[in-house]
């Protein structure tokens, strides 16, 4: 009766009702704010660079150049030096992108320099199929990643196709060479896999399942495709439409076929060694972005950072952050976030929430408590609420909606950006707003 796509309709209506508030930013002034005054802090750090940009991709990412990369990592250095100097710490750190092996020398020094400043306990990288090379990886071993990422997408030709990531990062054969080369090299290798892609089947999904649990590949994350309206128009001449109707028997496909090889991490994360989770907004209750379109959430604030590499340099060469806007979320508001959050790691505990909240978390969030519970979404253990799998498909679906929210402020930024193109190769090594020849941002 609950599995249906009306409930789905009324629920995704309810939350983003009961979430409309919490990306309406103003500006900040880009000093460095506060460490925060409980809970861990988790750092991501942003590169954007990708040596092609896939159609379907929504995130901040520009075409690779040599020259602009270099300052830019330089410009990324100072601004952790500068959480570093306001008292911040770190239990660990996820380079994402965009493509942070792209740049293996200047990658090394990053991590170096973490690695230097606060005692991280886990380092995540996020790379490619086609940047798997041997001396890539033990640069990597040997600067003490403890997971590596590989954006894989899929095993399906056809898709990779689709996606135009067959000529960029190889066929599915070669990926699974590459893979098969890496695996026992680290305590976490992670596969990333997007479902409900257009011309995506069942069968294809399943194929890609038990490739996954046939390698040697210690965890895998299974997205659904996300978008924005820009990012749609663009796919649907190279890749076509998605079909939401999907989305149910896809997410639990991937839920039961993956079990029990994997044990489900998160809502889309299934995880059959090694402890590393797939989202640092779930390992930390704060975590801090530094970079380039990278977002921060500190004591109840979150924090952005500009899109444009000219203005981020700028910047932090005049001892500010990338900050550019910022977002108090209510009391109220803050509980949601958390609830979301922790209900998407699988559980929350109660003793956790009255510690952090008090008596009135449960009194501000008893209807979606109930909701969730009667819904047969959470069930009550000892320690409080756990997850089923009917409510990590709507979990999914309400992560999803929150990072398209993400997404869709990710495209207004970008307006805000006239032309930001690549340097060309012979142009002198300086970050430019427009007027250079190149892909924009």
């Amino acid at each position: 009766m609950f599995d249906s796509p009306l409930v789905d309709s009324v629920l995704i209506r309810l939350f983003r009702f009961r979430t409309r508030g919490f990306l309406k930013m103003s500006d900040a002034d880009g000093r460095v704010p506060p460490p925060p005054r409980v809970g861990g802090c988790y750092l991501y750090v942003h590169v954007p660079f990708c040596a092609a940009l896939c159609p379907f991709c929504s995130f901040h990412r520009v075409q690779h150049c040599h020259a602009q990369a270099e300052l830019y990592f330089a410009a990324l250095r100072e601004e952790i030096r500068l959480y570093h100097a306001a008292g911040h710490s770190f239990s660990g750190v996820y380079f994402g992108g965009g493509t942070p092996t792209i740049e293996p020398a200047e990658l090394q020094q990053t991590i170096a320099l973490v690695q230097q400043l606060f005692s991280v306990r886990e380092i995540s990288v996020e790379t490619n199929p086609r940047e798997l090379r041997p001396d890539l990886l033990a640069s990597l071993r040997e600067a003490g990643v403890t997971r590596l990422s590989v954006g894989v997408q899929s095993f399906d030709n056809r898709l990779l196709c689709d996606m135009e990531r067959y000529e960029k990062y190889g066929s599915a054969e070669e990926i699974i060479a590459h893979l098969q080369g890496v695996a026992g090299m680290f305590p976490t290798l992670n596969v990333d896999l997007i479902f409900n892609q257009p011309h995506q089947t069942l069968a294809s999904l399943e194929h890609d399942l038990d490739l996954v649990r046939a390698l040697g590949v210690t965890q895998v994350s299974c997205y659904p495709l996300m978008t924005t309206p820009s990012v749609q128009r663009r796919m649907s001449t190279a890749m076509g439409v998605t079909n939401a109707r999907q989305l149910r028997p896809f997410f639990e496909t991937i839920w039961r076929r993956l079990q029990p090889d994997f044990r489900p991490t998160s809502a889309w994360c299934f995880t059959r060694s090694g402890s590393a989770g797939d989202e640092y907004i779930v390992a930390a209750e704060n975590y801090v972005g530094v970079g380039s379109g990278a977002f921060s959430y500190l004591d109840g604030v979150l924090h952005a950072t500009t899109f444009s590499l000219s203005h981020y340099a700028q910047r932090v060469a005049r001892g500010l952050t990338g900050i550019t806007a910022r977002h108090p979320l209510s009391a109220s508001d803050q509980m949601r976030y958390a609830l979301l959050v922790r209900l998407f790691g699988l559980e929350l505990d109660r003793s956790w929430a009255r510690e952090r909240y008090g008596a009135r978390f449960f009194r501000v969030l008893w209807g979606e408590l109930r909701t969730l519970e009667a819904l047969g979404a959470t069930r009550r253990t000892t320690r409080g609420w756990e997850l089923t799998e009917r409510g990590g498909y709507w979990l999914m679906l309400m992560m999803s909606e929150f990072f398209g929210s993400v997404n869709a402020y990710r495209d207004a930024m970008r307006a805000h950006i006239r032309e930001e193109w690549v340097v060309a190769s012979a142009a002198p090594p300086r970050l430019m707003m427009a007027g250079g020849r190149g892909a924009p941002s």
